[in-house]
């Protein structure tokens, strides 16, 4: 499944996809993160995201289908980058082959992610990748740790045509 993997500029009616898929409750206990109602989600992805001109965001297609979204911000000195994916496209090496791809359009190094503590198939997927756990954060019964890609990652697989 990985090979039929792509990325494409962000549409509105993604948007719609990408408020289903962060509704999901594994996903949510994985993320640890709270699932935004609609209005503040719609209203989130429409200011923050596509209508800030720092922040750069790519729909992750898998098999033709909406599987996610990569998305990369300023938080305070450091680029992030973040990813959310639909719970039916786990498992199955999307979320590396979207995010090594993402690599290739976001030029800014160092470059940090966050996961919480509990979801080491993020972290896994994040190290896969080329990042390095460089340290963990503790706010109050929350712990997440950072990870850090210093340079341009290694091909982890041939490129698709």
């Amino acid at each position: 499944m990985s090979a039929d993997v792509h990325l494409r500029s962000v549409q509105p009616a993604d948007v719609d996809v990408f408020f289903l898929q962060q509704q999901e409750l594994e996903a949510q206990r994985r993320a640890n993160f709270r699932a935004r109602d609609r209005p503040a989600f719609t209203e989130h992805w429409t200011q923050r995201i596509l209508g800030d001109p720092d922040v750069s965001a790519r729909t992750v297609l898998a098999g033709g289908e909406i599987a996610g979204n990569v998305v990369s911000w300023w938080q305070g000195e450091h680029r992030e980058v973040g990813y959310w994916l639909g719970q039916a496209f786990w498992g199955r090496g999307v979320g590396t082959r979207a995010v090594t791809l993402y690599l290739d359009v976001e030029p800014v190094r160092p470059l940090t992610a966050t996961a919480d503590v509990g979801n080491t198939a993020s972290i896994r997927l994040l190290e896969r990748c080329g990042f390095t756990a460089v340290e963990t954060v503790r706010q109050a019964d929350v712990a997440f740790v950072v990870l850090e890609l210093r340079s341009a990652p290694a091909p982890t697989s041939a490129p698709t045509r």
